[in-house]
């Protein structure tokens, strides 16, 4: 699912009239690891279990109406390829923003493993 597609639904749920504010990720395949490593792209795996209680979970934070995730799983992906998309609507910026993070740094440590592919160097 896309971030268009995922905004199109937040606005048709029934409680819409409460969101102050939709907040997106989309996560993207870099060329270089963080330290600079040159990669050809990777491949993440998703616990979708943990997931699903994860999204369940941050669902019940104060002023949060709608937190969708979609990652693409176990397939490897190149330069430029989305990764991951996350969109969180809320009441208020403090309330969303603080959301989006945590689901984000906990799908990150908790929910996904990835398999970098490197480049090779002669």
């Amino acid at each position: 699912m896309k971030i268009e597609q995922m905004i199109k639904k937040i606005k048709a749920h029934p409680d819409y009239g409460k969101v102050g504010m939709i907040l997106c990720h989309n996560g993207v395949v870099r060329e270089t690891t963080r330290e600079g490593r040159p990669v050809t792209g990777l491949r993440v795996s998703v616990d979708r279990d943990r997931l699903n209680r994860l999204i369940a979970e941050q669902k019940q934070k104060k002023g949060i109406v709608e937190v969708m995730v979609d990652i693409s799983d176990n397939r490897k992906l190149n330069i430029g390829d989305d990764i991951m998309q996350i969109a969180v609507a809320g009441d208020i910026r403090d309330n969303v923003i603080q959301t989006l993070t945590d689901t984000l740094n906990r799908i990150k440590s908790d929910v996904t493993t990835k398999k970098q592919f490197f480049k090779e160097t002669k």
